[in-house]
């Protein structure tokens, strides 16, 4: 724990930013922002937020934003509004523009580092909703090793329609539907205008609430927060909450986050994880959450928690119910009480309170029995997502498992050079059951970006087949995405990846059972080094954002991170 000597008085990081005859010119921009000399003294804090217009999932983060500034003033600090970029996957789903999705999360991650080393800012409170905010504003936090809060904003509540709880999943889903005549354009209109009612995240266990349950398991986020419906009124007393146990860390009466972010804690968010049938992102944000404090956390240890972690949510889109759900029988907290229960957690992993994660999760109720089981009768021993490996996928690629009918599928590969193409093929039929539809050069570098495959899994599904094909691709999958869907194939195609090498018509196996995790393909080693040393490299991106991230990412196993890890000060600062 960083601790202080209450006897001496502590110098604050902001000090170098306004303290001095040589600083008079930055008090006169403190001025400016309306401060006095008094509110000048006090800790400076960041309040980054991903508010804005760009999605539903940051539609209201301002006012909660509001709400963190006025406990941050109220507990003796002077907070700092920092917006940020986001980019909606909603609104980048199924075309180019999704190549910048991932990219975001980088690109968040900079921008709170800039600001909080620029400005010599003492903490950082945070504040995220739509998928990839969450990681990327968490990986600022480890990465400036300042006292740092994060919150998750919150979900959207789920829809209704014909008495029914629907959400977005059902959207993408029904033009499956209606492409294959089994409901009709009214039809989709309905679940169009009802299925996100309200400001907030997607409401089912996607992305963005799984990496909410995550950033609890990990101790960056204080436990109970998670889960509140985005529009929630009880929200602002747990943003004013938060404040006050940020400032208590500026105090230097807590951890800092690299105490906090240990190999303990990334064990935890895993099985939060898996314990849920969250989304298979997480199992590439963890590793690049790790990076940024120094540790080596890859797929393959990411990996070994998802095996020995049962399955104890039914949420949606592997399950029945949504995030309000969760928050009405207890929170994130019912599931990682049972699950240090049960021995599948570290409850002596530091939080940002100061206090342990059991001691914090001492008084969370227990399971209801629907919405989250008992250990002793989970929904699956092995939990929800898995890491396939093979002579395929060396590197491994994610399943979600959560809801599968068939663990176990053959077939011949059906071999797409980018999305589009399979989009085209899906939509008008072009394949089989039976077939392994392959999706390549997808991947963090050679897309670049890593787009994500929402719109065509869920068009599978809607069209009756996401249990009757299979799907492989270098790119990634949405957290809502279901059926036999395996992404993140490592290597990716443009590094030479098995994936490259593919042809229509080659026999893929693949077993998700708890005793295999395999992924093969009916290839000899030298059928593929002959196959690889023939394909013909494809064009890099030039100019701009895509070019620079290409040239920086790392694998996917690794996390698709753009810098070398671990980020230390320079002299000059505190």
């Amino acid at each position: 724990m960083s601790g202080s000597d209450s006897s001496t008085p502590r110098r604050l990081r902001s000090a170098t930013m306004h303290e001095g005859l040589l600083r008079a010119s930055s008090r006169g921009f403190l001025h400016a922002l309306g401060q006095d000399d008094d509110d000048i003294a006090r800790a400076h804090i960041g309040v980054f937020h991903t508010g804005g217009e760009m999605s539903p999932c940051n539609a209201n983060l301002r006012e909660q934003a509001q709400h963190a500034k006025t406990g941050i003033y109220a507990a003796g600090g002077m907070p700092h509004e920092c917006p940020v970029v986001s980019v909606s996957d909603g609104l980048t789903m199924a075309h180019s523009g999704m190549r910048f999705s991932l990219i975001s999360r980088e690109l968040i991650a900079d921008s709170v580092e800039a600001s909080t080393r620029g400005h010599q800012w003492d903490g950082i409170f945070a504040i995220g909703a739509c998928d990839k905010n969450l990681p990327g504003l968490m990986m600022g936090i480890v990465r400036c090793n300042v006292p740092g809060v994060f919150v998750h904003g919150g979900a959207a509540l789920p829809g209704r329609l014909h008495g029914q709880d629907i959400n977005a999943v059902h959207n993408y889903e029904t033009i499956g539907r209606v492409l294959t005549g089994d409901a009709t354009a009214e039809d989709l209109a309905a679940v169009t205008h009802a299925c996100i009612p309200t400001a907030g995240a997607c409401a089912g266990q996607f992305t963005a609430n799984t990496m909410g349950m995550v950033s609890e398991a990990l101790g960056l986020a204080p436990i109970g927060s998670s889960m509140i419906p985005a529009v929630y009124s009880e929200r602002a007393p747990m943003l004013r909450r938060a404040a006050r146990i940020l400032m208590r860390a500026v105090s230097g009466d807590a951890p800092l986050p690299r105490e906090v972010v240990t190999r303990q804690a990334l064990e935890n968010a895993c099985a939060v994880v898996s314990a849920t049938g969250g989304s298979t992102n997480a199992a590439l944000h963890l590793p690049a959450i790790a990076h940024e404090a120094g540790i080596r956390f890859h797929l393959d240890d990411v990996a070994e928690v998802f095996a020995r972690t049962p399955l104890i949510g039914d949420l949606s889109p592997g399950g029945r119910f949504h995030a309000r759900d969760v928050h009405e029988i207890g929170g994130a907290g019912v599931i990682l009480r049972e699950l240090l229960r049960g021995g599948f957690l570290h409850g002596d992993a530091l939080t940002c309170t100061g206090r342990t994660l059991a001691e914090e999760l001492a008084h969370a109720p227990d399971p209801d029995g629907e919405v989250v089981r008992r250990v002793e009768n989970a929904r699956a021993a092995e939990g929800g997502v898995a890491v396939l490996k093979g002579n395929l996928c060396p590197d491994g690629a994610l399943l979600k498992t959560a809801g599968l009918a068939t663990l176990v599928f053959s077939g011949p590969a059906r071999v797409f050079e980018c999305e589009e193409d399979a989009q085209e093929a899906v939509q008008h039929r072009r394949y089989q059951a039976g077939d392994v539809l392959v999706i390549r050069n997808e991947g963090p570098r050679g897309s670049p970006g890593m787009r994500e495959m929402l719109g065509i899994t869920a068009l599978l599904y809607g069209q009756g087949m996401g249990d009757r094909v299979a799907l492989l691709t270098d790119g990634r999958f949405s957290g809502a995405t279901r059926g036999l869907c395996i992404g993140y194939a490592g290597p990716e195609a443009a590094d030479g990846g098995p994936i490259a090498a593919l042809r229509d018509g080659d026999r893929i196996h693949i077993d998700a059972r708890p005793q295999a995790r395999r992924i093969e393909v009916d290839l000899t080693p030298e059928q593929l080094a002959t196959r690889l040393a023939e394909r013909l490299p494809r064009a890099a991106p030039r100019g701009g954002l895509l070019e620079k991230y290409a040239a920086t990412v790392r694998p996917s196993h690794q996390g698709a991170v753009t810098h070398s890890g671990g980020v230390v000060w320079l002299r000059d600062e505190t």
